[in-house]
C-alpha cells in the first residue's frame, strides 16, 4: 500500500479502459444488499455529515410518508453577508459560523445563542464547517477565522491557550514565503484523524500567491507534524514536473474543497486545484503535479500512496473544487472499497480506495494545443467514460436557448463570433472561447450524497455556458487605465474576475462601476485586503497598492487623473502582463438568462455500481419565468445534498427560487419544499435532539444581490405533538 504509483503512462490507461469496457455488459443494476461501513463515532467526526464525505444519516423519524409536515421549528438571523456553513451537532450543541466568522453555538432544540466566539479581525471568507475532537474528556472544536486556525473549548466558547498560540495558529507561517505576503484562508473544515488536524486552505487565484500545502497539526499543541508539498520540492516525486525552480515561486496548486478519510486504514484523500496563473503556464512548462490531483496520503505521515491527475497543466481554472466520497460498490460479486472524485469537468472518478486503479474507464484522449507564444499544453487529457457526464461537454449552435426568438437571435449572433471546442480548447488572444461546463461547474464545493446501502451517488451540477478571453500585454485601449493611479494594479489583480470596465459579470462577480456609492473606502480597502465570498483577499498588495486601487475605483470618471505613483508592490511585474484573462463572462441573453437551452442546473442519480443514471431532474427556478409557465429550467446552484436512511434526500442550493426541498431517493420525485427568507446555498445537515429530528441549512443573500438580504440559520421539523398538548 505505501509503494507509491506514478501517473498511469496514456497507454496504460487505454488497455485499463478497455478491459473496464469489456467488463461493462456484467455489471448488475444497483446493489440492495451493499454491507454498511461501521459507524462512526458522532463525537469524534469533522463536519456533521461525518468524514467520509457521503453525506448519509442512519436518522428514521422523518420519513417519505411525513416529510409534507414539516414546518420552521427555529431561525437564527443574522447580519447581511454570505453563509455557506453546515452546521456541526455535537455536545448537545449546534456550532454554527457568521458570516463574518465569529462562531456561535445554539440550543439545538430552539436555535437559542449560548455563546460566541469573536476573536480576531472581521474576516468574509465563506467557512463551510467546523471540526471536532473528543478523546476521554478532552474536546476541542476547530474554526476557520481569517487566515488562522482557532481552538475553542466547546462548552464556552474560549481559545484553547495551550493550542498554537493563545489558541491560534496563523497558516500563512511555514510556507517558505513572507507570511505577510500571501494569503491563506481556510474555507473547508479541516479533518480529524487520532490527535491530528488536516487541514488546507484557499489562496490568492493571481500571483504571488501561496503554494499549495496539506499539513497536520497536533490537537493539543498546534504543533506541526507532518506536511506535503503540492508543489514538489527538489528530490521529492513530481518536482520533475515543474521547471526545477518553479518551486521557490509557483503558487495554488492547493486543497480548498474539503479532504476525507478512511479512518480503518489511515489514508486521507485530499483534491487539489489548479496552479498560479490560472489561464497561462508559459513559466509552469509540464504537467504540473500535483495540481489539479485526487491525493491519497498516509494520514499518519502524510507520504504518498497513490494520486490521479483530472488535469495535466491546467489553464482553464478546472480546481478539484468537489471533496471526495468514500462507499463500497459490487463488481462480479465482490465488494470494493472505493473513492468517488467529482469534477468541474462534469466527470466523475471512482478508483480503489487502496491502490488507485480506476474502476470505470479513464483515457488519455487528444486535445487541441495553444496557439500562445511560451505555452505548451498537454497533447492529452483524461476523460472519464463511465458514468456519462453530469454536465453538457460542448455548446454548438443547435443547443442555443429558444426562450424567446429575440433571446435565440442574440445567442446565435454571438456564438458566431466564438471559439466552441468542447473542455480543453485553450484560450486565446482577441476571441472569446466557450468554456462549458463552466467555470463554476459541473460539481461544485457542495459534495455529494451517499447511499450506502446501495452504492447510489447523488449529485447536483451546473450547465450554465462561460467564455473566456485572453489579452497580450496592456492593449492600446487599456492604457489609458494603466496610466491612472491604481489602474494598472486593478488590471493585474482585479480585471480577472471584476472585467476592464468593472462590469464584473454577476452575481458572481458583482460589478464594480459606482461601488464608491455603495461602500466608503476604508470598506473597500478591507475587501480588497481580507476578501469576501469568492473573492480572496490580497494581503501581497501594500497598503500604497491598495489606497491606489480604491482612488482608481471611487475615481469618478471626469475627475482629473492624478500623477502616477511608482507601484510598490515587493514583487516583480506578474507574469499576466504578457496574458491575462479579460474576466470571467457568464454566455446569457439580454435579459441575463443563460445563453444555452435548458436545464441550467441539475440533480442527478447514479448507481456507482454499474455507472447507469437512474434519474435525471432539473434543479432549480427562476420564479419570473415560473410565472409565465415556463416549465423548470433548472438553475445556477451550490451548497449538496443530504440523504437519510428512510430515502430521503434535502437539498437547498438554488439561487434564485431560495427554495429547500425534499425529494424521493429512488424515483426522483418532489415530496416537499419550503421557501427560504434567503438563498440554502450551503449543504445543510439533520440531527436528533430533545427526541425531535431537525433539518437545518444555511440561507444568505449575497448570492443574489437583486433578492432579499439577509443571512440566517433555518431549523425544519415534524409538528411537535408535546406543545399542542400543554396547558396554554
Amino acid at each position: 500500500m505505501n509503494t507509491p504509483a506514478r501517473h498511469p503512462k496514456p497507454s496504460r490507461r487505454f488497455r485499463i479502459g478497455l478491459s473496464l469496457l469489456s467488463l461493462l455488459p456484467m455489471l448488475g443494476a444497483c446493489s440492495s444488499d451493499l454491507p454498511l461501513p461501521p459507524p462512526v463515532d458522532p463525537e469524534g467526526s469533522t463536519i456533521s455529515m461525518g468524514q467520509t464525505g457521503d453525506h448519509y444519516f442512519d436518522l428514521d423519524q422523518i420519513d417519505r410518508t411525513n416529510v409534507s409536515q414539516l414546518e420552521v421549528a427555529w431561525k437564527f438571523e443574522m447580519p447581511e453577508g454570505g453563509l455557506q456553513t453546515t452546521p456541526l451537532f455535537r455536545n448537545g450543541m449546534l456550532y454554527a459560523v457568521m458570516p463574518t466568522q465569529q462562531v456561535v453555538a445554539l440550543n439545538p432544540e430552539t436555535g437559542k445563542e449560548l455563546w460566541r466566539y469573536s476573536g480576531g479581525e472581521r474576516a468574509e471568507q465563506p467557512v463551510r464547517g467546523l471540526s471536532y475532537w473528543r478523546q476521554g474528556n478532552e474536546r476541542r472544536l476547530f474554526s476557520a477565522v481569517g487566515h488562522s486556525l482557532v481552538a475553542l473549548d466547546p462548552l464556552t466558547g474560549k481559545p484553547m491557550p495551550d493550542f498554537g498560540k493563545g489558541g491560534v495558529i496563523d497558516l500563512r507561517e511555514g510556507l517558505g514565503r513572507d507570511p505577510e505576503r500571501v494569503a491563506t484562508f481556510m474555507t473547508s473544515p479541516g479533518v480529524i484523524f487520532e490527535d491530528l488536524i488536516i487541514v488546507g486552505y484557499r489562496t490568492s487565484e493571481s500571483a504571488p500567491s501561496a503554494p499549495g500545502a496539506i499539513r497536520a497539526f497536533d490537537v493539543r499543541t498546534g504543533k506541526q507534524r507532518w506536511v506535503f508539498n503540492v508543489i514538489p520540492r527538489p528530490g521529492e516525486a513530481g518536482h520533475e514536473s515543474w521547471p526545477a525552480n518553479a518551486w521557490k515561486t509557483a503558487g495554488g496548486a492547493n486543497s480548498w474543497a474539503g479532504m476525507t478519510v478512511d479512518a480503518a486504514r489511515g489514508i486521507l484523500f485530499a483534491p487539489t486545484g489548479s496552479a498560479v496563473d490560472d489561464f497561462y503556464g508559459g513559466d509552469r512548462l509540464g504537467n504540473n503535479l500535483y495540481a489539479n490531483s485526487l491525493l491519497a496520503l498516509n494520514a499518519r505521515t502524510g507520504k504518498r500512496i497513490w494520486h490521479f491527475q483530472t488535469v495535466h497543466h491546467d489553464v482553464w481554472d478546472r480546481d478539484l473544487s468537489s471533496p471526495p466520497a468514500l462507499l463500497k460498490v459490487r463488481r462480479n460479486g465482490q465488494v470494493i472499497d472505493a473513492v468517488v472524485q467529482p469534477s468541474k469537468q462534469g466527470f466523475l472518478f471512482l478508483f480503489d480506495r487502496l491502490t488507485g486503479r480506476p474502476l470505470f474507464p479513464i483515457r488519455e484522449r487528444p486535445v487541441p494545443g495553444s496557439d500562445l507564444p511560451g505555452e505548451r499544453t498537454s497533447p492529452t487529457q483524461p476523460f472519464a467514460l463511465v458514468p456519462t457526464p453530469i454536465a453538457r461537454q460542448k455548446l454548438t449552435a443547435d443547443m442555443l436557448t429558444k426562450r424567446t426568438p429575440q433571446s435565440h437571435a442574440e445567442a446565435y449572433k454571438a456564438f458566431r463570433e466564438m471559439r466552441s471546442g468542447g473542455q480543453f480548447l485553450p484560450l486565446t488572444v482577441g476571441k472569446p472561447t466557450v468554456i462549458f461546463p463552466g467555470f463554476d461547474g459541473g460539481a461544485e464545493w457542495g459534495g455529494v450524497g451517499i447511499d450506502p446501502r446501495r452504492g447510489i451517488l447523488f449529485i447536483n451540477s451546473n450547465d450554465v455556458p462561460w467564455t473566456g478571453e485572453l489579452a497580450h500585454g496592456t492593449p492600446p485601449e487599456l492604457e489609458g487605465i494603466a496610466s491612472v493611479p491604481g489602474g494598472l494594479s486593478y488590471l493585474r489583480q482585479c480585471a480577472v474576475c471584476h472585467g476592464f470596465k468593472r462590469e464584473g459579470s454577476p452575481p458572481a462577480f458583482p460589478s464594480l462601476v459606482d461601488v464608491g456609492n455603495r461602500l466608503s473606502p476604508a470598506q473597500i480597502a478591507a475587501v480588497i485586503k481580507n476578501g469576501r465570498g469568492r473573492m480572496p483577499g490580497f494581503p501581497q498588495l501594500t497598503e500604497i497598492d491598495r489606497a491606489d486601487i480604491v482612488a482608481f475605483l471611487t475615481r469618478k470618471a471626469d475627475a482629473p487623473a492624478a500623477p502616477q505613483r511608482e507601484v510598490m508592490s515587493p514583487a516583480p511585474a506578474p507574469k499576466d502582463d504578457r496574458y491575462f484573462l479579460t474576466g470571467y463572462r457568464k454566455f446569457v441573453d439580454s435579459a441575463g438568462y443563460p445563453a444555452a437551452a435548458p436545464p441550467w442546473g441539475t440533480l442527478n442519480a447514479i448507481d456507482l455500481n454499474s455507472g447507469r443514471y437512474l434519474w435525471k431532474i432539473p434543479l432549480g427556478e427562476y420564479p419570473e419565468l415560473r410565472a409565465k409557465g415556463v416549465p423548470t429550467t433548472g438553475s445556477e446552484n451550490y451548497g449538496g445534498p443530504i440523504v437519510t436512511s428512510t430515502g430521503l434526500l434535502f437539498i437547498g442550493a438554488t439561487i434564485y427560487d431560495r427554495k429547500f426541498r425534499a425529494f424521493d431517493t429512488t424515483t426522483g420525485k418532489l415530496l416537499w419544499e419550503s421557501i427560504l427568507p434567503y438563498s440554502g446555498v450551503a449543504t445543510p445537515t439533520t440531527y436528533v435532539a430533545g427526541g425531535r429530528q431537525f433539518v437545518v441549512i444555511a440561507a444568505s443573500g449575497r448570492r443574489d444581490p437583486k433578492g432579499r438580504q439577509g443571512a440566517a440559520y433555518v431549523a425544519f421539523a415534524l409538528p411537535d405533538k408535546r406543545s399542542s398538548s400543554r396547558p396554554k
